[in-house]
């Protein structure tokens, strides 16, 4: 128990829980162990640990992982103290969706490796992205040396496609970005050059992966386009254990695919979170948490240089919340620009604003806090839905933020939540 506890002082509240006499319920099977336990809450908790990884599982409101109840519970167990018995509905319910979860990693054929060569292909790759990255940097000093006046779509278009050729579908992306923001609003020459820079910015770095800090070449790497094995991270990624609010959660459609984001933040770390969930057109995505609740899990992140995007380890059932407590603008945007500095090609960063009113602002609107500080909404946002809600009155709002200004997805009303 002590090499699973999160920390010395779990080790003495889970033995206190186990000698307590608040204990029913009580079973064992050769996979698992599972009992209810009276706590402060005013429904028991129900307590259960698959013994094989382990992994646990307890609806109590703790933000340990594990919990002092699932301390105790095994305590009990090793002490002879648990029966053996059949499995209740809810136990075998959420072993049979953790199987669920192993088949299917457990399912994908894996073909056999040869290491040379696995080696020699990423070392072509390797030397294709920092050929095309090379290429890139120079046209854009000619590019903008000649001046934008004349940018042309179809020029940036035709350089993305050589970007494709060098296998570097993120150098790609970015200049198709640029293309499509020519002509379009009156700030589009600014907006072109802001993509451009942030471009030669990262072709740069391409050139000099090798001698680049871990973090930020993971970073680099993943901007490049290189992809990062499932595997990897659950393997090797930083391991969070948290209670996570679902601060929000939306979908983004294109033809090729449907992308569903879903921000969550942690209630004791305060650690940000994207997870991504990609279904093709048609089809459904899988399961993901409602906005409004609160997990109990661990993630597993990412590298990089202000890691985000992260992957389920293991969660519990999602718990509806109350209204969460949020930031004042003005420390909202110092975590974003904490992030930007490390990771300059951030596209949008999540924020959960406390107190903050819709009002009019110029030809838009904006999310003004106590101490008056204001964040623009981005011009395509429908700000009724929100004046709906809160009648202009201060909520917290979850959403997301960027050059483009703020996207509200989520907010409180009191203890209603609301997706926007």
């Amino acid at each position: 128990m002590r090499a699973v506890a999160p920390d010395p002082g779990s080790v003495a509240a889970g033995r206190a829980q186990a000698a307590a006499t608040g204990w029913s319920g009580l079973g064992a099977s050769d996979g698992a162990v599972w009992g209810t336990c009276t706590g402060s809450g005013k429904n028991p908790y129900l307590t259960c640990v698959e013994l094989s990884e382990p992994a646990f599982r307890c609806s109590c409101p703790s933000r340990k992982f594990p919990c002092k109840h699932a301390l105790g519970l095994l305590f009990l167990w090793a002490d002879g103290a648990v029966p053996a018995g059949e499995e209740p509905e809810w136990v075998r319910g959420w072993l049979a969706e953790r199987a669920q979860r192993s088949r299917r990693r457990a399912g994908r054929p894996e073909a056999p490796r040869d290491p040379e060569a696995a080696a020699r292909r990423a070392e072509q790759r390797a030397e294709r992205v920092a050929a095309g990255a090379a290429e890139l940097r120079e046209w854009l000093v000619d590019r903008v040396r000649g001046g934008l006046a004349g940018a042309d779509a179809e020029e940036l278009y035709g350089v993305a496609a050589r970007m494709v050729d060098a296998q570097a579908p993120g150098l790609a992306g970015g200049l198709r970005r640029a293309a499509g923001s020519i002509g379009r609003g009156r700030d589009w020459p600014a907006r072109l050059l802001t993509e451009l820079a942030l471009l030669h910015v990262l072709a740069e770095a391409g050139t000099r992966l090798p001698t680049l800090p871990a973090d930020l070449a993971a970073t680099v790497r993943s901007r490049l386009g290189y992809p990062t094995d499932t595997a990897d991270v659950l393997a090797t990624g930083e391991r969070v254990a948290d209670e996570w609010l679902v601060a929000a959660v939306t979908d983004e459609v294109t033809e090729r695919l449907t992308t569903r984001r879903t921000w969550l933040r942690g209630q004791a770390t305060g650690r940000p979170a994207l997870v991504l969930a990609f279904a093709p057109p048609g089809q459904p995505l899988p399961r993901t948490f409602p906005a409004g609740h609160t997990v109990r899990g661990v993630l597993a992140f990412y590298p990089g240089a202000a890691p985000l995007r992260a992957l389920v380890a293991d969660a519990g059932d999602p718990v509806r919340s109350g209204r969460p407590a949020g930031d004042p603008v003005c420390a909202a945007l110092r975590s974003f620009a904490d992030a930007l500095a490390a990771d300059p090609w951030l596209e949008r960063w999540p924020l959960v604003l406390a107190d903050v009113a819709p009002v009019a602002h110029g030809d838009g609107w904006a999310l003004v806090d106590r101490e008056g500080a204001a964040l623009p909404l981005a011009e395509r946002v429908d700000p009724w839905p929100l004046l709906a809600v809160s009648a202009g009155a201060p909520v917290t709002v979850a959403g997301e933020w960027n050059a483009a200004g703020l996207r509200p997805l989520t907010c409180w009303d009191g203890d209603r939540v609301v997706r926007l």
